[in-house]
C-alpha cells in the first residue's frame, strides 16, 4: 500500500475508488438507471439551450461539459462565471432564451453558484445541480441533483471531486444523448464500458506517474510561470491543471488554448517558461486526429525556438517524446474520458512542485475550502 503524507495525495490516490462509487449512483450493470432517466427527462428545456454556471475547478469541468453536450448530445451550451452570472439581476428581459442551468459545486454551499442557482430559479428557468453534497443546499434548492460519490475533501485542491464531476458530466451527457435519440444503443453500449474500465486504468497509472511527477517537480521547481496548453476539450484540463498549480504550490500558471499560443503568449516562453502541452488524442476520431497534428506542428515549432516542454501523450507515442524536453503518458481512452485521466499527473505535479517549494499543499495560503460540505441531514 503506498504511504501518503498529506490529503491532497491520499485524495488524488482515491480517484479510481471514488470514481467506482460515482459510477454506480447511475449505472445499473452495464445500462442507464431509468429511475435517473425519469429525473431528467423534465429538466431540459425543448429548444436546447443550457447554461452552466460555476467556479474555479468546477467551472472548468463545465468547460468540459460544454464540450460533451454540443459533441454527443446536439445542445447549444454556454458557460458563465457563477459570480458574474449572479450579479445580472432578475430582470425579466436579461436572458429571453431561459436556458436550463447547470450549477456544479463541490460543495454544494458555495456562494457565487448558490446565488446564480436562485437568480435562475427567479427567472423561472430549470436547474440542475451537480454536487459532492447530496443533502447540500443547491443540491436541495435544484429541480433535479445529480449528486457525486467522491466522499469528503479535505484538502483545499480539489482533486478526486473534479474527475467525479467529469465523471457525471459524461454520464449526463449520455443520459440527454439517448434521450434526444442522438446516441443509438451500440454507442451507448460501447460509451458504458470505456467508462466502467477507465477506474481500473488510472490505478494501474498512479504509481508510474507519482514517480515520474515527482522526478518533474524537481527538475522544474525554478520556473516562474507554467503556459499548459489544450485543444478542445483538453483546454479545460489546461485550465484546471494551471489552477492546480497556482493554488498548491504558489508558481503562476495560466490555460490556453493550444492555437492560441502564437497570438501574444509566446512572447513570454524562456528557460524559466517551460510550456506543458496536453497532447492526447484518440484515433478513432477524425477532429481529434487534426488537433494532434496540429499539435505536433506547434511541437515542431517550439524546438526549433528553444521552449522548454512537458507533454501529455498517448501511452508509446514515440513522436510527441522526440518533440520535448520531457513526456508522460497517459494510457489510451476515447476523446470525451481522457481528460479524467490526463489531469491526474497535473495534479500530482502541483503537489510535487508544492512540496519541492516548502508549501503546505493541504493548507495553502489565503485559499479556503469554499465551505464544508455539511453532514447527511436526518
Amino acid at each position: 500500500m503506498p504511504t501518503f503524507d498529506h490529503e491532497m495525495l491520499r485524495e488524488i490516490f482515491e480517484q479510481p475508488d471514488a470514481l467506482q462509487r460515482t459510477l454506480a449512483l447511475y449505472l445499473d450493470a452495464a445500462k442507464l438507471r431509468s429511475d435517473v432517466a425519469a429525473l431528467l427527462a423534465g429538466w431540459a428545456i425543448p429548444e436546447g439551450e443550457i447554461l452552466i454556471a460555476a467556479s474555479g475547478s468546477s467551472r472548468h469541468s463545465g468547460l468540459a461539459a460544454e464540450i460533451l453536450l454540443e459533441d454527443l448530445c446536439g445542445l447549444a451550451v454556454d458557460v458563465e462565471y457563477a459570480s458574474e452570472y449572479s450579479c445580472r439581476g432578475s430582470n425579466a428581459n436579461a436572458d429571453v432564451r431561459h436556458p436550463s442551468v447547470l450549477v456544479i459545486s463541490q460543495s454544494g454551499e458555495t456562494s457565487d453558484t448558490l446565488a446564480a442557482l436562485r437568480e435562475s430559479r427567479l427567472r423561472g428557468q430549470k436547474t440542475l445541480a451537480i454536487t459532492n453534497a447530496p443533502s447540500s443546499t443547491m443540491a436541495s434548492e435544484a429541480d433535479v441533483s445529480m449528486p457525486l460519490g467522491a466522499g469528503k475533501e479535505k484538502a483545499i485542491p480539489a482533486t478526486k471531486s473534479f474527475t467525479g464531476q467529469l465523471a457525471v458530466l459524461f454520464l449526463l451527457a449520455l443520459y440527454e444523448g439517448a434521450r434526444l435519440q442522438r446516441i443509438d444503443d451500440s454507442a451507448l453500449a460501447a460509451h458504458i464500458a470505456n467508462l466502467q474500465a477507465l477506474p481500473a486504468s488510472i490505478a494501474a497509472q498512479l504509481d508510474g506517474w507519482r514517480s515520474q511527477m515527482h522526478r518533474l517537480a524537481e527538475k522544474y521547481v525554478t520556473a516562474s510561470t507554467f503556459l499548459f496548453l489544450g485543444r478542445g476539450i483538453h483546454y479545460a484540463i489546461a485550465r484546471e491543471g494551471a489552477l492546480k498549480l497556482k493554488e498548491a504550490s504558489y508558481v503562476h500558471a495560466e490555460g490556453y488554448p493550444t492555437g492560441e499560443l502564437k497570438h501574444g503568449p509566446n512572447a513570454l516562453v524562456s528557460d524559466r517558461v517551460p510550456l506543458l502541452v496536453l497532447a492526447t488524442f484518440d484515433p478513432a476520431i477524425n477532429a481529434s486526429v487534426f488537433r494532434y497534428e496540429k499539435t505536433l506542428q506547434l511541437l515542431r515549432d517550439m524546438r526549433t525556438q528553444g521552449a522548454r516542454v512537458i507533454a501529455l501523450a498517448n501511452t508509446g507515442d514515440d513522436e510527441v517524446a522526440a518533440l520535448v524536453d520531457d513526456c508522460v503518458f497517459v494510457d489510451p481512452a476515447p476523446e470525451y474520458l481522457l481528460p479524467i485521466a490526463e489531469v491526474i499527473p497535473l495534479q500530482l505535479f502541483a503537489y510535487f512542485m508544492a512540496l519541492a517549494r516548502g508549501v503546505d499543499v493541504d493548507k495553502p495560503r489565503n485559499l479556503n475550502k469554499a465551505v464544508i460540505e455539511p453532514e447527511p441531514r436526518p
